[in-house]
């Protein structure tokens, strides 16, 4: 009950004494500029521009010059006219979560968009623009994360609160990949944000990949590409947002965001329309301030809180791996998953690239059995993709290179197990099973792991290598 007290009277002290109006003195594109708010209003702010015809259009502060407040709207300028009315609202908006949540389809100021009834509020308020947990307060990372996707299971295991990134190209299976995961986690509560997606994918994702099992234990915020660049920030906010509510109710919770480079280009819209000079390829430099604020949110929580583990994906512009905003998303998170596009061209999904990904909570989560299957199937993939050129060229001859021979014998099998359909699952101590009788290897014997030699299979001794890939 104290609680909901308190946040009563929080919200009471944020409401102003006293009403404050400015007009409307200038529109530039998205970006408008208001008159006679001197003093009233920061940075973050909302404020109403009474528009023609009774139309009222919600807008944020985003800046100052010369003596005038710089406003974009969450909605079209049309209809704002000089000297249209602009009423300043509160502070930085607030969200009530609730488990009622759950199940449910959300915008990005947290309006229910299902079609399935108005949202129950709950009794605290979060911020939107929260900041991160201070560091030195922080739980360790936790024990793993069942992801269901035999190759995240085992190559790149996550922990509980870990934050991992997806790399790749648009069209490589990156979205496919979330659903697989949102729908196969043993994670209690999974929270995704769409950011920027197309239309027509908001529901096929929410319908079909997610499914209704999956959407029963997940809140779902979205933003389609046609929404203004505030509203797709916020979206990213507001997924964190509630993801901290499930973490602070105790809930050990998956944050999936699709796309972390959508949430930078609504920010470069935004900075550049201010009139931030562009530092790298046209990103200004409130981008990159941005994202560190945005994904350090998730993580390990306080004691007797839960985790907020996050997977965010990045559409890497022309396949380029090292543009800016994937250089810098992958030095803020704790490992990084490539989905490779000639491994999609050859029909193999996920479209994972082993060798390029990794997980920072490795080889640490695994018993010495378990890191001895993965290194020895990472040394036979390396091997092979080192020859893969002469190999299927036919100009490697069995017997030259016994490491090259015992590679081609056991790459197909490491390949098929990589593969998964969109429905199939696979939890994380039958994956390790898997792998380990793919590469004939025991997890039951210590020794053996530790030299990484294979189980003794004299039926695999005796088999000859093929000479193609």
């Amino acid at each position: 009950m104290r609680n909901v007290v308190d946040s009563i009277l929080s919200e009471i002290d944020r409401h102003p004494a006293e009403m404050h109006f400015g007009r409307v003195a200038n529109v530039v594109g998205l970006l408008i500029e208001v008159a006679g708010l001197d003093g009233a209003v920061s940075v973050g702010d909302h404020c109403v521009i009474h528009a023609r015809g009774d139309n009222r259009t919600a807008c944020e502060v985003v800046g100052f010059r010369d003596g005038r407040a710089l406003v974009m709207p969450f909605g079209s300028v049309d209809g704002i006219g000089m000297g249209a009315r602009v009423e300043v609202g509160g502070a930085e908006p607030l969200v009530h979560p609730a488990p009622a949540w759950l199940g449910r389809v959300v915008n990005a100021f947290g309006q229910p968009v299902d079609d399935k009834g108005p949202l129950p509020a709950g009794g605290q308020s979060y911020r939107i623009h929260a900041d991160p947990p201070p560091a030195h307060e922080r739980n360790r990372m936790g024990g793993k994360v069942d992801l269901g996707v035999r190759a995240m299971n085992t190559f790149l295991t996550c922990c509980r609160g870990q934050r991992l990134g997806i790399f790749a190209g648009s069209g490589v299976g990156k979205s496919t990949l979330l659903s697989m995961m949102a729908r196969n986690t043993d994670a209690e509560v999974s929270v995704i944000g769409l950011v920027g997606e197309r239309g027509r994918e908001a529901r096929e994702f929410i319908e079909d990949h997610l499914g209704e099992e999956g959407l029963k234990r997940s809140v779902v915020v979205v933003a389609t590409s046609d929404e203004p660049p505030l509203v797709r920030r916020q979206a990213a906010f507001m997924t964190m947002t509630v993801a901290e509510y499930f973490r602070d109710q105790g809930a050990n919770v998956l944050c999936l965001m699709d796309s972390v480079t959508r949430v930078a280009m609504a920010q470069r819209e935004i900075s550049l329309a201010v009139g931030e000079p562009p530092a790298s390829k046209g990103y200004t430099p409130s981008v990159f301030a941005l994202l560190p604020r945005l994904l350090e949110r998730a993580g390990p929580g306080r004691p007797g809180e839960g985790d907020v583990t996050g997977l965010f994906t990045v559409l890497v512009e022309g396949d380029d791996h090292n543009e800016p905003v994937a250089d810098s998303v992958r030095g803020i998170l704790d490992g990084h998953v490539v989905l490779d596009r000639t491994i999609a061209e050859r029909g193999r999904y996920p479209a994972i690239n082993i060798l390029r990904s990794v997980s920072r909570s490795l080889p640490a989560c695994n018993t010495a059995p378990q890191n001895a299957v993965i290194q020895r199937a990472r040394q036979l993939l390396a091997v092979y993709e080192d020859m893969a050129e002469l190999i299927r060229l036919g100009a490697y001859r069995r017997g030259s290179d016994p490491q090259v021979d015992e590679a081609i014998q056991y790459y197909d099998g490491i390949d098929a197990f990589l593969g998964q359909e969109i429905d199939e699952a696979t939890d994380l101590d039958h994956c390790y099973q898997m792998l380990a009788q793919t590469l004939n290897m025991s997890l039951d014997d210590p020794a053996a792991a530790e030299q990484l030699a294979p189980a003794e299979d004299p039926a695999a001794a005796n088999a000859a290598p093929a000479e193609g890939g």
